[in-house]
């Protein structure tokens, strides 16, 4: 991203969210694929860079259960006896913030680290947190990816594996369940959604569940068509999370907006089947991807989730590609 961007985005707790909402206001909103390639490559590397000094913002939940909002995706801590138990590792620049946050949660080691794909805002702190004691549990696509070279075109960028203390040790197919202080987590496999390996992780007696990237609130997704994502997946992971809530639920994002509800889930659903199908008609018209995107199907939804590095355009191109 262009230096010139740098001076207008907040240091607090940056994440992804953060970088789109300059990023839109110095573009209007609309980039070229080109441009968005460009952008994308330089917002990898200014996301690690401002990870390495933005602070870490502690969110209190339900019980011994806190989130952790700053380092890449929202990473969620369970507290007790057994250690600490994270969600998502975060920016592996960010381990002196994370150290002081986790500090400040008790003095409880951390003993388990569950991926929920692997993404590098989300994985790139597995290596530090393995160093401090930490056994990582993930999808088995997950370790694949984090063991190779992967390449996200609508990036255009390589990421090299990981170290190997910081590649998942256990791993697992369809689901798998954890007890760890005073507390049933649930992993389930959803099937190919943002990524091939995404899971969600329910604390079952706090009624919370982490949906990871399968769930961006109140911004437009990214779908990772290099490692098996789709926007069918994404709805219908969607629709596996609202059936696995109720109203009473605190759901997690992957990012946006750090703690949510089943109302603003259910609104984020209702955005993916309408910009699908709308994208879908222009598609089955004849209409290219390019001209696709000049027809702005995504209008209706723009105010509320365009302000994004996630554009309106490169949305509408993620959901071209697989519709």
């Amino acid at each position: 991203m262009a230096s010139s961007h740098k001076g207008s985005l907040s240091r607090r707790g940056f994440c992804l969210c953060c970088a789109g909402g300059a990023l839109y206001a110095t573009t209007g909103g609309w980039l070229t694929p080109r441009e968005a390639f460009a952008e994308a490559r330089g917002l990898v590397s200014l996301i690690k860079d401002s990870a390495g000094v933005s602070p870490i913002v502690t969110h209190k939940l339900r019980g011994n259960i806190s989130l952790l909002e700053g380092s890449g995706g929202n990473v969620a801590v369970l507290v007790g006896s057994d250690g600490k138990v994270l969600v998502d590792a975060g920016i592996g620049v960010s381990r002196p913030q994370m150290t002081k946050a986790l500090a400040g949660l008790g003095a409880d080691p951390v003993t388990h680290l569950i991926n929920t794909h692997w993404h590098f805002e989300h994985a790139d702190g597995n290596t530090w947190l393995n160093s401090v004691g930490a056994k990582i549990i993930a999808h088995e696509n997950t370790r694949k990816h984090l063991s190779e070279v992967q390449r996200v075109e609508d990036w255009d960028y390589n990421f090299l594996p990981l170290q190997p203390g910081g590649v998942p040790s256990e791993v697992f197919s369809d689901e798998h369940k954890l007890k760890l202080n005073g507390s049933t987590i649930s992993l389930k496999y959803y099937g190919p959604a943002h990524t091939d390996g995404d899971i969600s992780v329910t604390f079952g007696e706090a009624d919370i569940l982490h949906a990871a990237d399968t769930y961006w609130n109140g911004i437009y997704p990214f779908i990772d068509y290099s490692t098996g994502g789709s926007i069918d997946g994404m709805i219908a992971a969607t629709e596996a999370n609202l059936a696995a809530t109720t109203d009473k639920t605190i759901i997690i994002p992957g990012h946006g907006k750090p703690v949510s509800n089943r109302r603003e889930l259910n609104e984020y659903r209702d955005m993916l089947i309408a910009i699908r199908e709308n994208v879908a008609t222009l598609k089955r018209q004849g209409k290219s991807r390019d001209e696709t995107v000049a027809a702005k199907p995504t209008a209706a939804f723009d105010a509320k989730w365009g302000k994004f590095v996630i554009d309106p355009g490169f949305f509408t191109r993620l959901v071209y590609e697989g519709v």
